[in-house]
């Protein structure tokens, strides 16, 4: 099916289950410990033994010597895997650098070999045996020291590197009021709960892994490139998924180590990578350095903007596009965007959730909120001031599909209680508290993937469907099965889903936002074939037919599921695939994020005391989950703003924090009420569904919403994120 027309009336708007705040239908097993996790597959992959994976004491360089005697000669080990004997293997399409390193080393904590033994503890202690000699090289691994060095980098996911449109110099000169601020975030880690893990089996030459990815196809497709063999011979199996934040998007060395390992030692071989070694082994959020611009009249009306980000990767890397809303969110006739590609020899930076938007927001808004005071304005009007209902790059050609941001500035405010904020700064005292608001406005690109899947009716009318469709953790069961269950018309208890296996039919999977929307959608081609040969059968015109209560109905007439299914079943497979509305319309999703903090006025403690949301992201599918996902990014948000932050050894490339004892995340202790609004705002552009993704936008945002209420409290402004107390402890006021 293709979506190349916007959706009219359809099954979907119907709205008996679609729109309802269920439970989640896999709910009970994640609690009882019965869904199957990746390292946990026991029962799929008996007497498995354990790798532990050694890594690279040096960011850049090659081995000089490996010596394995040692480790080789250890308490139960089966083999060791290197390059040495790993057989040819090339690079994933969609990684940056080699999964299993040697002899060139690429980046610190690069798996250079795996060690496998008959235990956990066996692997590991053995490992600690293997001697590595290294021939250090020079590397680069300070992004402020290497800025001027940057380059214009490839078009990639997030569109060219630059964009401009009319005269932004000359704009910016003749503006009545400027803005001119630089603004740092750092390198941010995923830390998700569930580690990287694999467990992978051979039988003869078919590989199956179990493993924990977001994105099926596009894993078994670089499994298969790295080792060469063909696609039809790797089957992923991930039906549950401990949170990714887009770290599992792309295959990872605990798969591919599992796989070689298994290959060696000939039996299943699980592997994790240990927390320690995610942040260097795997990928991270890049830090950036961002330069902004804004000119406006007196009252705020914006005529000119530019936004510039400087960002590092490894050689074949990709920038941090955190001039994407830019593009997008706030009018100016004069514009400039730039991303500029550092060289650095730090490990691989990559999507980590609202990629570019997230960090963009934290300056972009920050700036919003600069630009404001200096015109005298409230924040929440000078953005209604500056919205703009089409492609300010592009002009009125290409409208905004549906944009409510001006609806979410006004409902978030007003339930927040904005009116009730001080606009001069440093103010307002409860006891030693310090206390301010702030607002920023949410915005993150609508995106949609070509996602299929295959639907059943079995003989007793249950509803079966299958999908390699993946759930992060984000709900993905429970949509799927609320879609199957409304376009057939049966309740929820009666639909089966099965998720996360490539013999399934390839969907979208979880990423970029996308998931929800496009992999419904998906759902919804598959019902409508089978909704055709279900009214087929019964001898029923398809666009006639009502699907309601188990049964096909046509005016007086009506058959069951059950009956027209009969005993060997009905299925249908179907994919929906997009046309080019997303060319004629600008299609994004839009919020307000509002916030009070407290700051200790001796100690300069951030406390957050409340925070609020209002968001319109076209159909919400179910208001309970996507009201998680909102709180959870609302919390990843206070991490942004106040604690998160990868430091970098510049002398020696690596990340030093790299646990949870040391990588500071918010815990339920830092996160107060947090109160969510969705505007119901069908979008009949985006897909049949008519949804928007919203678990991204809810982190788009925030965090400069918290640094505004800081400075709000404080009067100190702080533009190099996380604000630690450090960074204006020797500035608040004093109090007498």
């Amino acid at each position: 099916m293709k979506f190349d027309t916007p959706a009219g009336q359809n099954p979907i708007d119907q709205g008996r289950v679609i729109g309802i705040p269920h439970d989640r239908i896999d709910g009970a097993a994640k609690v009882t410990g019965t869904a199957p996790y990746a390292y946990e597959r026991h029962d799929a992959a008996p007497n498995a033994a354990y790798g532990w994976i050694v890594g690279s004491a040096i960011a850049k360089g090659r081995i000089a010597a490996m010596d394995l005697r040692a480790a080789e000669a250890s308490p139960g080990v089966l083999g060791i895997v290197t390059h040495a004997n790993a057989g040819k293997l090339t690079k994933g399409s969609m990684n940056t650098a080699h999964l299993l390193g040697g002899p060139q080393i690429e980046h610190y904590e690069q798996a250079l070999a795996l060690v496998v033994a008959d235990t956990f503890e066996n692997a590991r202690a053995a490992a600690a045996l293997v001697r590595i000699d290294y021939a250090p090289e020079d590397g680069k691994f300070d992004l402020a020291a290497e800025r001027l060095n940057g380059v214009i980098p490839p078009q990639g996911f997030g569109g060219p590197a630059d964009t401009k449109a009319g005269d932004f110099d000359g704009a910016f000169a003749k503006a009545a009021v400027k803005v001119e601020q630089t603004y740092t975030t750092p390198d941010q880690s995923h830390a998700m709960m569930e580690p990287h893990a694999s467990i992978a089996a051979w039988n003869g030459d078919k590989l199956t892994l179990w493993t924990s990815n977001q994105m099926i196809a596009w894993g078994v497709g670089d499994m298969a490139k790295t080792l060469g063999i063909p696609k039809e011979n790797v089957r992923l199996v991930s039906p549950y998924i401990g949170g990714g934040f887009g770290s599992k998007l792309f295959l990872r060395a605990d798969a591919l180590l599992a796989a070689l390992g298994a290959r060696q030692v000939g039996r299943p071989v699980k592997v994790a990578i240990a927390r320690p070694q995610i942040p260097n082994n795997t990928t991270h959020r890049p830090a950036t350095i961002q330069r902004i611009r804004i000119g406006a009249d007196k009252d705020g009306v914006i005529d000119a903007i530019a936004h510039e980000v400087w960002s590092g990767d490894l050689p074949g890397g990709g920038p941090e596009t955190a001039a994407q809303q830019t593009r997008l969110l706030y009018r100016g006739d004069n514009r400039l965007t730039a991303h500029r590609l550092v060289t650095l020899n730090l490990p691989e930076g990559n999507a980590m959730r609202a990629p570019g938007e997230a960090v963009g927001l934290l300056a972009l808004e920050v700036a919003m909120d600069e630009l404001a005071e200096a015109c005298g304005v409230d924040p929440v009007e000078l953005r209604i001031r500056n919205d703009v209902q089409f492609d300010p790059e592009a002009g009125p050609q290409r409208p905004f599909s549906s944009r409510k941001l001006v609806e979410c500035l006004r409902a978030g405010a007003d339930r927040f209680g904005w009116q009730r904020r001080n606009p001069k700064p440093g103010q307002v005292r409860d006891g030693r508290w310090l206390v301010g608001m702030g607002m920023a406005s949410a915005f993150r690109n609508n995106l949609t993937e070509k996602s299929g899947a295959r639907i059943g009716v079995d003989g007793s009318g249950k509803v079966i469907v299958e999908t390699d469709m993946t759930d992060i953790g984000t709900g993905s069961y429970t949509i799927i099965a609320q879609t199957a269950a409304e376009m057939l018309g049966v309740d929820l208890d009666q639909v089966t889903v099965r998720l996360g296996d490539s013999r399934f039919p390839v969907s979208a999977g979880s990423g970029g936002q996308w998931g929800a929307n496009s992999s419904t959608a998906g759902v919804y081609a598959a019902a409508m074939a089978l909704r055709a040969q279900l009214a087929e059968k019964a001898g029923y015109a398809a666009e006639q037919a009502q699907f309601e209560d188990g049964l096909v109905r046509m005016g007086n007439q009506s058959q069951t599921l059950a009956a027209l299914a009969g005993a060997q079943g009905l299925w249908a497979e179907d994919s929906m695939e997009y046309g080019d509305l997303d060319k004629k319309y600008a299609q994004a999703t839009f919020g307000a994020h509002f916030c009070e903090v407290g700051v200790d006025m001796d100690t300069a403690e951030v406390r957050v005391r409340r925070m609020g949301g209002a968001f319109a992201s076209g159909r919400i599918l179910n208001p309970k989950s996507a009201r998680s996902q909102v709180i959870g990014a609302m919390t990843m948000g206070v991490g942004a703003a106040l604690m998160e932050a990868l430091d970098v050894d510049t002398r020696f490339g690596f990340f030093v924090n790299h646990d949870l004892a040391s990588y500071e995340v918010p815990v339920h202790a830092d996160i107060p009420h947090q109160e969510v609004i969705f505007l119901d705002y069908p979008d009949d552009k985006s897909s049949p569904m008519k949804a928007k993704g919203v678990g991204e936008l809810g982190l788009c945002g925030v965090g400069a919403a918290i640094a505004n209420a800081i400075y709000n409290a404080t009067g100190v402004r702080v533009r190099d994120y996380p604000v630690t107390l450090d960074k204006h402890l020797d500035k608040l006021p004093s109090w007498t």
